[in-house]
């Protein structure tokens, strides 16, 4: 698994355990709910400065986004 795919399933797993929507996570991270959904699905390669935002969301610290699960 490549680190892309590895960030992105972290993303969608930690939002899971939290019940927030995709849309909610996209609103806590001021991004667009679509660009979230490309970032969860692999297509884009996030900045650090949208990870940074993501794990803020989800009240995590950035390197659990990087952890092997």
């Amino acid at each position: 698994m490549n680190l892309r795919d590895r960030v992105a399933l972290n993303i969608q797993d930690l939002r899971r355990a939290r019940g927030l929507s995709q849309e909610e996570l996209a609103h806590r991270a001021n991004v667009s709910r679509g660009h979230m959904g490309k970032v969860e699905n692999a297509r884009f390669a996030a900045s650090l400065d949208l990870l940074e935002r993501i794990a803020k969301a989800l009240k995590v610290d950035a390197a659990e986004l990087f952890t092997k699960r």
